[in-house]
């Protein structure tokens, strides 16, 4: 499939643009829609013992919700090339709703972990919006539209699991669920009543003909490969840090799981860098944007290791890390996501699913590398393991021609 010159708006682009208030509601869904992940992971504990289910399973709490959203990277965004995105999108916040409730309700793993599972395929109509919100966007400014949008994507992240913290210490772990079911409720009404209709190019392929696509698309992109694999390797690091970083807060600081969570707020901080750095690729700065995104996440790990020796000033340290990774990971998504709606309008909603699917297996890698690495050798053992992952995205960015 030959895909269209970056240099020319699609006849699916908005002439007119799209206005801050339908930006502000996509950048809020696509938060909403991408907490529904991270409620979970701070309740492990809590669940697992009302549900009776074994320590040893208890991982599936979590791990089923991730597995679910891969899935739906997979096999739903790609829809968003084939069916009305307006439709598509309010029909996965609906089943969304429909399995939160289910969850809120659950009495035994087996409803529970269903449930989980159908929370993050349900949750991937964030990654149906943010190609539509670039469709939307003159050329001029789609990657300011694309990072405000993604800017909604990383305080969700990052607000969900202190939340789901707070909630459960006061009403219990239940009450995330009914709180999560009643937001989703909200925003299908609010997504029906405001987001514009937007039909897709590829509306005469079949379904089986879209997904067969996919290998393809992956190898006749070099851009795709390149912007996924930078990104793979830094979110990896992003997910070992907030994997182990928990434990280390615990175990060397003494803080409570509410200590945790408010450490975890200071992270929110970094959401800042995705309008930043859509206005920087928009000016066609990207290349070098993104030298200093992969090298901005190494110092981060590198300063988290000075916050281990660092004395009276550890804490403080640990948190500007947090911040400094965050923000590099965040912009570096927005550069990857600005350069891949760049290729070609018919074919976006497949490309952000390839190009999702690819960076969050790094995520799950860093996850488990994290919690392997803390487990055997504590937190110095843990950030030697993930400079190893943005290490390989500046290996493989260096390989890149740079372009005049």
């Amino acid at each position: 499939m030959t895909l269209s010159s970056t240099s020319s708006a699609s006849p699916d682009d908005a002439a007119g643009g799209i206005s801050a208030g339908l930006t502000v509601l996509l950048a809020a869904a696509c938060g909403l829609l991408v907490a529904n992940l991270y409620y979970a992971q701070p309740l492990v504990g809590p669940i697992h013992r009302a549900l009776g289910l074994s320590a040893e399973a208890a991982g599936l709490i979590v791990t089923l919700t991730q597995a679910g959203y891969g899935i739906g990277l997979l096999f739903i965004v790609p829809l968003g090339d084939r069916l009305e995105n307006r439709r598509l999108v309010v029909g996965l916040v609906l089943l969304c709703a429909l399995a939160s409730l289910a969850a809120a309700f659950a009495q035994g793993p087996d409803t529970y972990l269903i449930a989980a599972m159908l929370i993050g395929i349900c949750a991937v109509g964030a990654q149906v919006l943010v190609p539509y919100a670039a469709h939307l966007a003159p050329e001029q400014r789609r990657g300011q539209v694309v990072g405000n949008v993604v800017s909604g994507i990383m305080l969700g992240i990052m607000f969900a699991r202190p939340l789901a913290s707070f909630l459960t210490d006061a009403f219990g772990w239940r009450a995330v669920f009914f709180l999560a079911t009643a937001l989703m409720a909200a925003l299908a009404a609010l997504l029906r009543w405001r987001m514009p209709p937007r039909h897709a190019h590829e509306q005469t392929m079949s379904y089986a003909a879209l997904l067969a696509s996919l290998p393809g698309l992956m190898r006749d992109t070099p851009v795709l490969r390149r912007r996924a694999l930078y990104h793979a390797g830094l979110f990896g690091a992003f997910s070992l840090f907030w994997t182990a970083v928990p434990l280390q807060l615990a175990d060397t600081f003494g803080l409570s799981q509410n200590g945790i969570a408010v450490f975890a707020l200071v992270g929110v901080a970094g959401a800042i860098s995705a309008p930043i750095a859509g206005r920087i690729a928009d000016r066609g700065w990207s290349h070098g944007a993104t030298a200093l995104a992969i090298l901005g996440a190494m110092l981060a790990l590198a300063l988290s290791y000075v916050g281990h020796v660092a004395g009276d000033l550890r804490l403080v340290t640990l948190a500007a890390a947090g911040v400094l990774l965050d923000f590099s990971v965040t912009a570096n998504l927005v550069l990857g996501q600005r350069a891949i709606y760049s290729l070609g309008a018919a074919e976006r909603g497949r490309l952000n699913g390839l190009f999702m699917a690819t960076f969050f297996v790094g995520g799950a890698v860093g996850s488990a590398l994290g919690g392997w690495a803390y487990a055997h050798g504590g937190w110095p053992l843990t950030l030697a393991a993930g400079l190893i992952l943005p290490g390989l995205s500046l290996l493989y960015f260096l390989t890149e021609r740079r372009p005049r």
